[in-house]
This record gives structure tokens, sequence and C-alpha cells, in this order.
């Protein structure tokens, strides 16, 4: 399908290395998020194709006791997914996403979720700080005010973060028309 990885450029995503995190896309910030139906689009569009092409999946949620839990539209499609809870702002400060990265050990990950400014913010951050690469889907992710997520997006590209899009990182993990999952895939962007 791809060249060797030899022959990869380092910040182009591998399936056999990535893995997805999704970041606190809990109810109560769906009144709160213009746009929060496309972000959440984009963060099922993912989910669907990482499932389909075998990448692990981390789900956080930020005390969802006060913010409810991962919005149903994403729920539906995490059946065999765990989902850590956390009330530092970094998933990286889960103790089950710690878990996670020590079980596959990713040279990438890619990022979706809220908020961008903070907790997405700092957990592309701390994974920059563990030697995995955050490529961060900007369609996918979301502020209550743009000006914030504008922010957060320049810090993180800054410091490192590739920002991607949805499509783009799908598109990337497979490569080439002639993966066997292609048209499965291919299916979720028409």
């Amino acid at each position: 399908m791809k060249p060797a990885m030899s022959q990869c450029h380092p910040r182009v995503l591998d399936a056999s290395g990535t893995i997805l995190i999704v970041v606190d896309v809990q109810e109560c910030f769906r009144s709160r998020i213009d746009n929060f139906v496309h972000m959440v689009g984009g963060c099922a569009k993912l989910v669907e194709a990482c499932q389909v092409l075998g990448v692990p999946i981390f789900v956080t949620e930020q005390y969802p006791q006060g913010l409810g839990g991962t919005v149903p539209e994403l729920r539906a499609l995490l059946k065999s997914v765990s989902v850590g809870t956390k009330t530092a702002f970094s998933s990286c400060c889960c103790v089950e996403m710690s878990k996670h990265l020590e079980l596959h050990v990713p040279r990438h990950a890619i990022v979706c979720g809220i908020e961008t400014h903070v907790c997405v913010n700092q957990t592309v951050h701390d994974l920059l700080v563990r030697s995995v690469l955050p490529h961060l889907a900007i369609d996918a992710t979301a502020s209550r005010q743009k000006a914030n997520c504008d922010a957060a997006l320049r810090k993180m590209e800054t410091s490192g973060a590739v920002l991607t899009t949805t499509e783009m990182a799908v598109f990337e993990l497979l490569g080439d028309a002639k993966h066997p999952k292609f048209k499965e895939v291919q299916a979720l962007f028409k």
C-alpha cells in the first residue's frame, strides 16, 4: 500500500503507528459551541475510519458527573472503546490513557475534541513531551470562542503539532486506493 516506513515522511500518518484520541466531546457543550454538529461529525468519521482500519481509539470525559457523558452520536459508535474519566485538563493525566500509550507505543496520535484551547491543547503538549507526534484534526475540534480556538491552533502548531483535517488524516492512514478497506472508508466522505 504505502512505501516502506523508511520512505514515508515522518509527519505522515501510518495506521500501524497511530492512535486516535477523542477528548471530552460531552453533552454540556452541545448548546455552547458553534458548529457543534459539524465538529461531532468530524469526530464520528475519525472514529468510524479508525475502527475499520484497526487504529486504537481512546476517549476521555472531563468530570462527567457535572459535564455529562460523551454525546450519544459518538457513544453509539464506541461500543468496545474504553473511556477514561479525568479532572486534569490533559488526557495524558488520565491513568487509563497512560496505560493506552504504554500498550500501543504510538508514533502519532490523531487528536480531536473539546475544548481546543484547554483540554485538547494540554493533551497535545503532553503528547509532544512523550515523543508522540499529535495530528490535530482542526475540523473535529472546537472551543466556545473562536479567538480561543485560533490561538490554541497557532500555539500547538508552533510547538510542533501537525494541523490536519479529518479527511486528510484518514486518507494518510489509507495511503493507497489499493488498500483493501479503501471503498469502505471512502464512503464516509461521500
